[in-house]
């Protein structure tokens, strides 16, 4: 006989949260089967990101912004959303 759902979710939320997750992710790919989320497969889609952008700064389609520019504009919107 099945257990009812109540049980079986109150046995979950026991165990500690790495394996909270684990059972997490198992019980997603039944949903979305096929799906391609391995901790391999997101390591190589950001690799291939990377290059990508790599590619794209040699190539001269994208502009580096130095990091003193983008913190001085955050801050400002950071502070003018304080002030509001």
């Amino acid at each position: 006989m099945p257990m009812p759902l109540q049980v079986i979710e109150a046995e979950a939320l026991q165990l500690p949260p790495d394996e909270r997750g684990r059972l997490a992710g198992r019980l997603l790919e039944t949903l979305e089967p096929g799906a391609q989320d391995t901790p391999e497969n997101i390591a190589k889609a950001w690799d291939d990101e990377i290059e990508r952008r790599i590619e794209a700064m040699d190539a001269g389609h994208t502009e580096a912004i130095p990091y003193e520019q983008v913190r001085a504009e955050l801050r400002a919107l950071i502070d003018a959303r304080r002030t509001r």
